[in-house]
């Protein structure tokens, strides 16, 4: 096997040992939508590092993970519980709802409300401007 392989599993392998902590953390719930019940996987929050972080890590349901790769699949009126994850003490949570937030803004006046409602630290603002969902 090639080492850009080997580096791939060993990568994965660390993901992987995030898997109960973050599952603690979240309750065994999508961190984003709430969703029980439904299969999770974990989310590295972009820009992704070369080694693995816990803190840049989410538990998201798979049909949200699809869509947030694929943001032509979002609609935002199904995202209308961001008011609530904005105030999340989750970094990540907040870097996510963030991003979100400012791609519907586009189009959607309440998604800039939210934003111009909510205190946001300028260091998880920063870092949600660091990548965007497109």
């Amino acid at each position: 096997m090639g080492k850009g392989y080997e580096a791939n599993q060993a990568r994965l392998g660390v993901l992987q040992s995030f898997g109960k902590d973050l599952a603690r953390r979240a309750k065994s719930t999508c961190e984003l939508s709430q969703a029980k019940g439904v299969s999770l996987r974990i989310y590295e929050v972009p820009p992704v590092s070369v080694k693995p972080d816990f803190d840049r890590c989410l538990l998201l349901s798979e049909e949200l993970i699809d869509q947030l790769e694929k943001p032509s699949k979002l609609n935002a009126d199904d995202w209308r519980h961001l008011a609530e994850l904005i105030w999340s003490d989750q970094p990540m949570v907040q870097v996510v709802t963030i991003r979100l937030l400012e791609y519907f803004s586009k189009q959607h006046d309440w998604c800039r409300e939210i934003l111009e409602d909510a205190y946001v630290d300028e260091e998880l603002l920063k870092m949600a401007r660091e990548a965007s969902l497109v």
